[in-house]
């Protein structure tokens, strides 16, 4: 009996909804004003310079990027020990929690530091903001999403756990790289046609907005696990 040739069969490495949605949530972050726009934006105007703002905006980034890398460390590691599953329902607890809490407390917004900071300051600054507004743990569906394909009961395999690692790093840049471009944009429009006068009048809560997206994300997560 004759035997059929195989059928060969493509697959995409890692979810392509899950990349989109790190790019989603990056350029999201990029333009609540409380990620750090505002602080560049301010920087610039006071010493007249749009140069300022570009440079104050990278170690926002990078601060930004240092409070979802620590997120990403949680998360690969708790893949070493724990199943894909079980994260997903610690994950969408813990969003759908701090969600409500955040929307209960919206209009209180962290205040330590001025307007007139350093460079180094402005890293400090976006790590403890990002972490406090829970901006890595938004994160957290997608990177499960990104690192589902490399679980599957594999996770204790070496060569897989170093897969996944990669992948969540690259899922870090990814994210920080549109959160710096719709920074930019932003802050540069302000910049050039608006001013701060403008958000005097003009304000949106971000805060509500941003409560309302860590529930999302948790309703997500939660689905995820369902599904699992």
């Amino acid at each position: 009996m004759a035997t059929l040739p195989p059928i060969l069969t493509a697959s995409l490495p890692e979810p392509i909804g899950s990349w989109l949605a790190i790019v989603a949530l990056g350029a999201f972050h990029g333009l609540n004003p409380g990620m750090g726009w505002l602080f560049a934006l301010s920087r610039g105007l006071q010493q007249q310079s749009g140069r300022v703002v570009w440079i104050s905006l990278l170690p926002i980034a990078a601060g930004h990027a240092a409070a979802i890398g620590a997120v990403v460390l949680l998360v690969f590691a708790g893949l070493q020990f724990f199943s894909l599953q079980r994260i997903q329902w610690l994950t969408a607890a813990l969003l759908l929690a701090f969600g409500a809490y955040k929307l209960r407390n919206y209009y209180r917004h962290p205040r330590w530091v001025g307007m007139k900071v350093g460079y180094g300051a402005l890293f400090l600054w976006s790590f403890l903001m990002a972490s406090a507004h829970g901006a890595g743990l938004m994160l957290v569906p997608a990177l499960l999403g990104v690192a589902a394909v490399h679980d599957a009961g594999h996770a204790h395999h070496a060569g897989m756990a170093m897969s996944s690692g990669g992948s969540l790093a690259v899922a870090v840049v990814v994210h920080t790289a549109a959160m710096l471009l719709v920074m930019g944009i932003v802050a540069w429009i302000v910049y050039r046609k608006v001013g701060l006068a403008v958000l005097r009048k003009q304000w949106i809560n971000f805060d509500l907005i941003w409560a309302i997206a860590l529930l999302v994300a948790g309703a997500i997560a939660l689905a995820m696990a369902l599904a699992h």
